[in-house]
């Protein structure tokens, strides 16, 4: 079977992301280098009316980039935020971190296009950022396109099932990583 993967169907269903009709749960962080960008994104964030938290850093409390991507990368995993956004220098790092969590698909987009794949077939529910490299405008056709995607959208039938599929493999992969990460 041919996957298509190279290109996205130009019916990719990006519907407006609006809490009328759906309430969804978004934790925020960052550490010193993505602070900036960071307080960028909670006004863009709070225009739009999304619910979301900020679990750090802030001016006045430096966190490193591992502790805040691994408390936010927790609470989405035990699903209290249904996505989360972090923002470091490249975020790389925090991805990594993030990554690390069952049930965390945290991905680095740097453009709106990867950010709607990431959601479409990754399934992504979370988004990393780079402080150093990514514009506050860039930043919110990101973020806009990562909370507009649906799983799956703009996919024929076909390829749905394979990405159903897909995702209940990598659940199993998961699940016996961590068991034998515990033993």
């Amino acid at each position: 079977m041919k996957r298509r993967w190279g290109l996205l169907q130009s019916n990719l269903r990006s519907k407006p992301f609006d809490l009328e009709d759906e309430t969804v749960k978004i934790a925020i962080g960052a550490d010193s280098s993505g602070l900036q960008l960071k307080e960028e994104i909670k006004k863009h964030l709070a225009g739009g009316r999304h619910q979301f938290l900020d679990l750090g850093a802030s001016a006045d409390q430096d966190r490193a980039y591992y502790e805040v991507a691994h408390d936010l990368a927790s609470r989405v995993a035990k699903g209290e935020f249904e996505r989360g956004i972090l923002v470091c220098g490249t975020g790389m790092g925090m991805a990594i971190i993030a990554n690390k969590h069952p049930g965390v698909y945290a991905a680095v987009c740097e453009d709106a296009s990867t950010a709607a794949k990431a959601r479409s077939i990754n399934n992504a529910n979370m988004l990393t950022l780079g402080g150093m490299f990514t514009t506050s405008f860039k930043a919110k056709e990101i973020i806009d396109a990562f909370l507009s995607t649906e799983f799956k959208s703009g996919w024929d039938m076909e390829e749905q099932k394979f990405l159903d599929k897909s995702m209940a493999e990598i659940g199993k992969m998961e699940s016996r990583q961590f068991i034998s990460k515990r033993k």
